[in-house]
């Protein structure tokens, strides 16, 4: 080798080999994103037939588990087929639930500390609930 530098250096090359590596790591991100609900139960189905296989069992029991894990892909994958979207709108409606639940329980949480603590009322004391014991809660 030698040490001298060639005499046309490419100007581009550094260019070219940034763009190369921006785009392989863009693949490989893309390939990390989670897809739709549908292929998530699949990619499930598969990890837990997996992992059932990895645990050892005797024989026949490792045969039961394969057959269930069978059974259980053969029942959804048609319904995966005929209605991918279906669990799209499932996976958005249960954010949808969970996200309500928190926002009721961060509210009912926020009335008992500010009751523990002296600073307004106590969670028995709302409007409608005196002497019952009970807090009305508002959902809407």
């Amino acid at each position: 080798m030698s040490d001298v530098p060639s005499p046309d250096p490419d100007p581009d090359a550094w260019e070219r080999a940034c763009a190369e590596d921006l785009a392989a790591e863009r693949a490989r991100a893309r390939q990390q994103e989670p897809g739709s609900a549908a292929e998530e139960l699949r990619k499930l189905v598969d990890a837990v037939a997996g992992k059932v296989s990895e645990l050892g069992l005797p024989q026949a029991g490792a045969d039961a588990v394969q057959q269930l894990a069978a059974r259980a892909k053969a029942v959804v994958e048609p319904v995966i087929e005929r209605n991918p979207d279906v669990f799209d709108h499932l996976a958005a409606a249960g954010g949808e639930l969970l996200a309500a639940y928190r926002a009721v329980v961060h509210g009912q949480e926020r009335r008992w500390t500010r009751g523990a603590t002296g600073e307004g009322p106590a969670a028995g004391d709302a409007p409608g609930a005196q002497g019952t014991g009970t807090e009305h809660i508002d959902l809407d």
